[in-house]
């Protein structure tokens, strides 16, 4: 919604077509990958929550499946094109999928990983709209670029929460690749690139409200950072670390 509001020049109703695929899918995705994985209670409140309440998972799976067959017939077929690769993606992301011997997903290759999950959110809240509406891709460079360099900040956060648990199975992610003190630089390098693309982009559609929006997130973005290195949990990386998409999509849409 964000991103439509830079195309259209208004806030869109909350549900549209493109809005409950998008969910729905989300639901789907994120769901079945819960339902599927095998962990112990005590490797995190998170996986112990999910034991413990697997009919949950269950709910949302069938409702953003429901969703997802509704949208269906009522989306372009150049969109469900897109969103083919991006479930084939998502799934070979959790799901042992591959034709590999030892490594099946996508998830146990360190660099794969990153990228995949950072493309895959930059396509779909970026240039998913960007094709629903009929726009072309080319007049909104920043938009893309400004996406991902924040979604690739986002995962290299994650992916420091994840360091000890990724050594011991084995996938080297970035943070393991490069050490921590060169991911947070890493991630302060991607925080200012995301800063001065919001302004390029602006001289192409000023909106002074959207770009102190954007400075804005990045600012937050950078305090969130350095609290959960400070103070790592579950609760600090799933309710601000994942909680800046939604300041940044709030930011710039009601302005």
């Amino acid at each position: 919604m964000g991103t439509e509001r830079l195309l259209i020049g208004r806030i869109l109703p909350l549900f549209t077509v493109l809005h409950m695929l998008v969910f729905g899918s989300t639901l789907v995705v994120y769901n079945t990958h819960y339902m599927i994985k095998r962990s112990y209670p005590e490797v995190s409140d998170r996986f112990a929550w999910s034991q413990r309440s697997k009919i949950w998972h269950y709910l949302f799976f069938t409702t953003g499946f429901l969703m997802c067959v509704v949208s269906i017939f009522l989306m372009p077929w150049k969109i469900l094109e897109a969103c083919g690769v991006l479930g084939i993606l998502s799934f070979a992301y959790s799901l042992p999928l591959l034709p590999f011997k030892n490594k099946r997903r996508l998830k146990d290759f360190g660099w794969i990983k990153i990228l995949v999950l950072t493309s895959v959110w930059t396509i779909v809240t970026s240039v998913l709209p960007i094709l629903y509406w009929d726009r072309q891709i080319a007049d909104y460079p920043y938009e893309i670029l400004m996406r991902f360099v924040f979604m690739f900040t986002l995962c290299v956060a994650f992916d420091i929460r994840d360091m000890q648990t990724d050594l011991e199975a084995d996938i080297f992610t970035l943070p393991n690749l490069i050490g921590l003190k060169n991911s947070y630089t890493l991630m302060d390098i991607t925080i200012i690139l995301f800063a001065i693309l919001s302004v390029i982009q602006y001289f192409r559609y000023p909106s002074p409200a959207r770009l102190t929006g954007e400075i804005a997130t990045a600012i937050v973005t950078k305090c969130v950072i350095v609290y959960t290195k400070k103070h790592p949990s579950d609760r600090a990386y799933l309710g601000l670390v994942d909680g800046m998409m939604l300041l940044y999509a709030l930011l710039v849409i009601l302005h």
